[in-house]
């Protein structure tokens, strides 16, 4: 366009004379305006700031240096970050309930294998095992190791074999019908309970499973829900008793002192104690096993920081603590341990158990009473 411009400002001119109007009005306009006496309008200083910022061979101006932030010096403090290096494999691990064979478990395991070889050719009568004693002293877990045990007898006599199930399990409801216990029993099976199945039909299909994956234990915990001397009780009794005679297997019951309680009452009750031997559990006393049981139960910590020895120096003040229970004792030392981890002490001392809530019948244990002097 500079050079259009200059040809009608030269139209007859050659084209040296064009190209020296084309550069004199390039220069002119790298210049800008010729400076006049007095100020310039706005219009021309604001036309020869855009022209000078338009040419390419001008120098831009520097770009401002970065101011440095302001931060506010609440802000600069470093918040502090809560660690969640929880180690959860320690924690699952102190969180199941180790089983330890004490003498208790011991004489469990004997007695009810013995029984299973003494009904394995009994057509009737079989013989049946009760495991009785107060709340916490390891009932269930005795019945529970009893079935394991026998669980894998039979499946090193029948390797490669799926379609057994030797042991059933099945926990007695409160105020237990007929039809409820019969029910836990098809559930442990996976058989399907239906509203309109009726106990005949769930009874011979338990029955049915049960003889074809060849059960030979059948554990029943919490039997002491059971009442001789009610009729729905009685029916329930009656509903255990045809399934030991039609079920080939050993029968186990597991509850809080059924030597005294209405289990045994009645004909009914007086039938069942002349068929299952009793085995009687209580608290332990201190002694030799109760250290032995503190000390297998200190050898299972996972702590980094426990001084090994350090609580089998406190059998003594865990056995008043526990009360001889081993419920409440593995409840405390689990307890503390998880304590232990969660708040990074990663030991075991006396606080730390004294910190640990137990069930209601050990912490209202009664002291002996200090004996007075009589004046």
């Amino acid at each position: 366009m500079a050079w259009d411009h200059a040809r009608d400002q030269v139209p007859d001119g050659t084209e040296e004379q064009i190209a020296d109007a084309a550069a004199a009005l390039l220069r002119r306009a790298h210049d800008g305006p010729a400076q006049r006496k007095g100020r310039a309008s706005k219009r021309s200083r604001r036309v020869a700031a855009r022209t000078r910022a338009t040419t390419p061979d001008r120098p831009a101006p520097d770009p401002p240096a970065p101011q440095p932030d302001q931060e506010d010096p609440a802000d600069t403090e470093t918040a502090k970050v809560i660690p969640l290096g929880l180690d959860e494999d320690r924690l699952d691990h102190h969180a199941r309930m180790l089983v330890v064979a004490t003498s208790f478990v011991e004489k469990t395991v004997v007695c009810g294998r013995r029984l299973v070889l003494l009904n394995r050719h009994a057509i009737s009568a079989r013989r049946g095992l009760m495991v009785s004693g107060l709340p916490g002293t390891g009932k269930t877990s005795a019945i529970t190791q009893l079935g394991l045990a026998h669980e894998l007898l039979d499946r090193a006599r029948h390797p490669n074999v799926t379609d057994r199930i030797p042991v059933l399990y099945i926990t007695v409801p409160p105020a237990a019908t007929a039809r409820m216990v019969a029910s836990e029993f098809a559930r442990f099976l996976g058989l399907p309970v239906r509203g309109r199945s009726n106990m005949t039909d769930i009874i011979e299909a338990v029955v049915g499973v049960c003889t074809d994956t060849r059960t030979g234990l059948v554990l029943v915990d919490e039997i002491h829900n059971i009442s001789q001397v009610t009729r729905t009780g009685a029916e329930v009794s009656d509903t255990l008793k045809y399934f030991s005679e039609r079920i080939p297997a050993t029968f186990v019951y597991a509850g809080i002192n059924l030597e005294t309680s209405e289990l045994l009452a009645g004909t009914r009750g007086a039938q069942i104690a002349g068929r299952f031997t009793l085995v009687p559990t209580r608290p332990f006393p201190y002694g030799e096993e109760w250290k032995a049981l503190v000390a297998t139960l200190e050898k299972t910590l996972l702590l980094h920081d426990h001084p090994p020895g350090s609580l089998i120096k406190l059998d003594r003040y865990l056995h008043n603590r526990a009360d001889g229970m081993i419920g409440a004792l593995s409840h405390a030392i689990r307890g503390a341990a998880i304590d232990a981890i969660l708040s990074g002490t990663e030991r075991m001392t006396k606080e730390a158990i004294d910190a640990i809530p137990l069930d209601h019948a050990a912490e209202t244990t009664r002291k002996p009473l200090k004996k007075t002097a009589v004046r």
